[in-house]
């Protein structure tokens, strides 16, 4: 089979190298399945996982992408939830089945301290697969399993959304533009920041209720007080991180939630006062992805609301080095995908 390893470069180069071989198809063991993978999809993750910029990518050798979908293709001994030809999707977290989250999930993150999906073949836990939504394609379900989760464990999970409510997404990548599909369905109303207004205008034909240009409104938070007059939202999407924090507290209501997720700003400590929370009551919730009964819920509520991911642009097998390429550049709006044929 084919696969793709994320391995030390030659010379003094810092950022892993993608490298395509050819290796046996694994076969499953007791209580596993294999899975032949049909499309993966891209998460800012990925680019520091090749940078090195992650703990668990120090030295490569892993297989990467947390996120694909496919067909199961082989079944191990005892295993009775799936069957051959069933489709299917890996869970971000392969041990993370449910209930609270347990640092040791850490060692069996896919794409990170385990192998991930951008290979021919997988091989895991039956229990670390959900099944596909009948609707959705192979290509869709490969964007649920980080960003999707992702956003719906912030808002519905731990941020307990409602018809009505107010939220604000940073950004128009993965997780912010799940977060307007998801909240929109729900019956809230978003409002949603880029320095393009070309990406805003495809945001509003996705549901958004209000835009702002932060290259024009460098004060978004000002403009965020003022949309919701003078309120503040109700939920906040935080992918920036340090460098967003600030205005991200600013701009939350009293009792509000912010569900902070990514760091796109980088890892360095936030300069800004962590007043404004303690001022309004507000809580702020450290997310990241969700557990398999998590991913199970919100597939049931996609299939209720028929929402399909926004995909960006798709690549083949061969191009999944322009894959990174087209993720690392901000151009893309929702996802980027890996179709494996």
């Amino acid at each position: 089979m084919r696969r793709y390893q994320l391995q030390p470069a030659a010379g003094e180069k810092e950022e892993l190298e993608l490298v395509l071989e050819d290796a046996p198809a694994p076969d499953p063991g007791p209580g596993e399945v294999r899975v032949r993978v049909t499309a993966c999809s891209l998460n800012y993750r990925d680019l520091l996982m090749k940078r090195g910029q992650s703990a668990s990518s120090a030295g490569g050798g892993v297989v990467p992408l947390s996120d694909g979908a496919g067909v199961v293709d082989s079944i191990g001994e005892g295993v009775t939830a799936w069957r051959e030809g069933d489709r299917v999707m890996g869970a971000f977290f392969r041990d993370w089945r449910d209930g609270s989250f347990d640092m040791s999930y850490h060692q069996a993150a896919r794409g990170g301290s385990c192998d991930g999906m951008l290979a021919d073949f997988v091989v895991g836990p039956a229990e670390s697969f959900v099944a596909t939504p009948d609707y959705l394609t192979d290509a869709e379900a490969a964007c649920l399993p980080c960003a999707g989760l992702t956003a719906w464990h912030g808002l519905f999970e731990r941020g307990g959304l409602k018809a009505g409510q107010t939220v604000l997404a940073l950004g128009t990548g993965g997780v912010s533009v799940f977060g307007l599909q998801l909240a929109t369905a729900a019956g809230a109303r978003v409002v949603i920041t880029s320095s393009s207004d070309e990406k805003l205008a495809q945001a509003r034909e996705f549901g958004a209720w209000e835009t702002i240009n932060y290259r024009e409104h460098e004060d978004w938070d000002k403009r965020v007080w003022d949309i919701t007059g003078k309120r503040g939202v109700d939920h906040v999407i935080e992918v920036g991180g340090p460098g967003t924090l600030g205005r991200s507290l600013n701009s939350v209501t009293a009792g509000g939630h912010i569900a902070l997720i990514g760091v796109l700003t980088g890892f360095s400590a936030p300069d800004a006062t962590l007043f404004p929370l303690v001022a309004r009551n507000a809580d702020l919730h450290g997310i990241y992805v969700g557990s398999v009964a998590m991913f199970e819920r919100l597939n049931a509520f996609l299939a209720e609301k028929e929402i399909r991911p926004v995909i960006d642009r798709s690549f083949s097998f061969e191009e999944a080095e322009a894959a990174y390429a087209h993720l690392r550049s901000g151009e893309h709006v929702g996802k980027i995908v890996i179709e494996i044929r």
